[in-house]
């Protein structure tokens, strides 16, 4: 019995690393860390202005529902390009921020012991499905419901009051096609009006393709307001609601580490539902930068159904089931002594 319990403080010892050795060991994981993301953000960057056009198809088709033009505005020349490059590295944060993580914990994990690198084995992958849900729901629940709310409102406060009058005598009006396509193949001059894109169009020609090339200007149906979104504050309100979902998607993670250390209980977060609901309604409003009630009520909602779900993670996972029955030191962690 003493020689295997020589062999563990034999291993231990052996597994204790000087400064020196813990500071290559960081620089050797922060390199292939970084070598890592290096061929995501190439990538990334090659299909940024495809990304960029999937983060702006939410606001063009809540302009297109209301019979607004879906045409976007930009204020300067590298508006495009720097937003372009911006979403390619988001996106290589959120596509390699595993890769990062993996080598965060390789450096950390040999000082654990096996049960507490459990805890970590059952947050990370739940911490990580809440983050892409929470993504999933801010891009098909969230931003629908407030664009459609807000591009609605607008066009709903500021309406044309232009005033009619009978046509003077001899008087006609020229008229325009109103069609809901371009036509295939229109003559130099020709002009229509294309009524799924809110624009007035008119051809100027073929390149040297073939191709008809057209141009066109934006029809407002209210006349006194022509809706137009900058692309660079288009993305940071979709950053900032990416940021505020996956911070309130947490709640479980949250709920677990606090049961999990002892601070608060199951049966004691239960009792207080009512204060719950109200700070989840509080937080609501401030992690949304719009001030529509709906919006509000779509990230309120689901973050106590999460509180709810974290209550119900503690039940089924008490830090005991987690650790184990018994949480001895293991041989593949620090000693507690000498």
């Amino acid at each position: 019995m003493i020689g295997p319990v020589i062999n563990r403080r034999n291993e231990r010892a052996e597994a204790v690393m000087g400064l020196g050795e813990h500071l290559e060991e960081l620089r050797k994981r922060a390199l292939w860390a970084v070598l890592g993301l290096l061929p995501i953000f190439l990538v990334a960057v090659y299909f940024g202005r495809d990304m960029l056009d999937v983060v702006l198809t939410p606001v063009r088709a809540a302009l297109h529902d209301a019979g607004e033009p879906g045409a976007m505005q930009t204020t300067s020349v590298f508006e495009v390009f720097y937003n372009s490059v911006k979403i390619a590295f988001i996106a290589t944060i959120v596509v390699g921020g595993p890769w990062v993580i993996y080598h965060l914990w390789k450096f950390v994990a040999p000082g654990l012991y096996t049960r507490e690198r459990r805890f970590f084995y059952l947050l990370a992958p739940l911490s990580t499905i809440l983050s892409f849900s929470a993504l999933a729901f801010m891009y098909f629940v969230v931003m629908p419901t407030m664009l459609g709310f807000l591009v609605g409102f607008n066009a709903q406060t500021f309406k044309s009051t232009a005033a009619t009058a009978p046509l003077a005598p001899g008087v006609t009006l020229p008229t325009i096609p109103v069609l809901t396509a371009d036509p295939p193949d229109p003559a130099v001059g020709a002009q229509w009006v294309n009524r799924d894109s809110m624009e007035l169009r008119i051809s100027l020609g073929k390149d040297e393709q073939g191709n008809t090339i057209t141009a066109g200007t934006p029809l407002s149906k209210s006349g006194a307001l022509l809706q137009q979104f900058r692309v660079g504050e288009t993305l940071e309100t979709f950053i900032t609601f990416a940021i505020g979902c996956v911070v309130a998607f947490q709640t479980p993670v949250v709920v677990l580490l606090l049961g999990w250390a002892g601070i608060v209980t199951g049966k004691g977060l239960r009792k207080y539902w009512r204060h719950v609901a109200g700070a989840c309604s509080v937080a609501a409003a401030i992690l949304t930068p719009s001030p529509d009630p709906a919006s509000m009520l779509l990230l309120a909602v689901p973050m106590y159904a999460l509180y709810e779900l974290g209550l119900l993670l503690l039940w089924l996972l008490p830090a005991s089931r987690v650790a184990g029955t018994k949480p001895t030191p293991t041989n593949d962690g620090p000693a507690d002594g000498p």
